[in-house]
């Protein structure tokens, strides 16, 4: 067996239009077996995949890793790699919905409980029209939420909500390894500088903190300590871990109806303030019978120490100070 034929293989798929951007190559020992799939990985959920016709000629290949074994069981193929860490895997092959069906699993997604229920009440008591970036490949839906979408370009973040044409908030979005790149390759504070400009904004990882120290291609400290720093640089703007998709989602759906909540309180505090009535200028306070016999005697004006002043001398005093 070639080296090839023992190694589990993921690659770019070629095609721009498909909605799974990734090719794994499967080495079973009865011959190859290609997919389409949506991730390098199931981390956090299983991943759909879909069977490709072929393996591409010059394959932009994004990572090759040894296989211990590779072996089908039924309806499932099990995948073993020469590695620490996610060396686990399987792939099903299933039938729902009346047609065939492949999905990948790990260990960690078969044991996962049931997803979480998300509320589906309105945030803040509004229906958001929520704009998303048109470089977004594979954005969220918000199918869960009382939100419509927009596609659009955006000066910062993935996704964000506007009012009077004024952007209120943006969110960021990344999946661990996405966040792990952007920091590692010096992207990461430019893009939360960006972030920070918009006012109201956050970066959300679909992921628990907790993987990061179980990462394998990069020293788990280096990520966290640089996370750290931006936490320190941009505190504004803070990064999130929401568990999964669909945490990450609900966390900026609540975020952006605070925000639209927030812009309008503002906004009726300012119109009342703006309705008191100015006033003018404050007027000085009138002198007193103290301060005028005062300044007569200064003058060498006569007044009796005590008792009302006469009216010449509050014409005298009134003309000399204009009070």
């Amino acid at each position: 067996m070639s080296a090839v034929d023992s190694e589990f293989v993921i690659a770019r798929n070629p095609d721009d239009g498909s909605t799974l951007p990734y090719l794994v190559r499967i080495p079973l020992p009865t011959g190859p077996v290609i997919l389409k799939v949506k991730d390098t990985w199931p981390r956090t959920a299983k991943i759909y995949c879909h069977p490709s016709e072929d393996w591409p000629s010059d394959p932009d290949v994004v990572e090759r890793i040894a296989v211990r074994t590779c072996r089908r069981r039924g309806a499932a193929i099990d995948l073993v790699l020469e590695r620490g860490r996610e060396n686990r895997s399987q792939f099903v092959f299933a039938r729902a919905r009346g047609r065939e069906m492949i999905f990948w699993q790990s260990p960690r997604t078969t044991k996962k409980a049931r997803p979480v229920t998300v509320p589906t009440a309105k945030a803040s008591g509004h229906a958001l029209e929520i704009l998303v970036d048109s470089h977004e490949r594979y954005a969220w839906k918000f199918t869960e939420q009382q939100a419509a979408t927009t596609k659009r370009a955006l000066p910062a973040g993935d996704y964000a909500v506007e009012l009077d044409g004024k952007l209120l908030a943006a969110v960021e979005r990344k999946s661990l390894a996405d966040l792990v790149s952007t920091l590692t390759t010096g992207k990461l504070p430019y893009l939360l500088a960006d972030l920070s400009a918009v006012g109201r904004s956050a970066l959300v990882v679909e992921d628990r903190y907790s993987a990061i120290f179980k990462l394998d291609f990069v020293r788990p400290r280096v990520v966290a300590e640089g996370l750290a720093e931006m936490a320190v640089r941009y505190p504004m703007t803070p990064i999130l871990f929401c568990e999964s998709r669909q945490l990450a989602q609900e966390w900026t759906y609540r975020f952006f109806g605070a925000a639209v909540t927030h812009h309008l309180n503002d906004d009726a505090a300012r119109a009342k303030v703006e309705k008191l009535p100015t006033g003018g200028r404050i007027p000085r306070p009138e002198p007193t019978t103290k301060e005028v016999r005062a300044w007569a005697r200064n003058e060498g004006l006569s007044v009796p120490d005590r008792g009302k002043l006469r009216p010449d001398i509050w014409s005298a005093y009134r003309d000399a100070t204009g009070r």
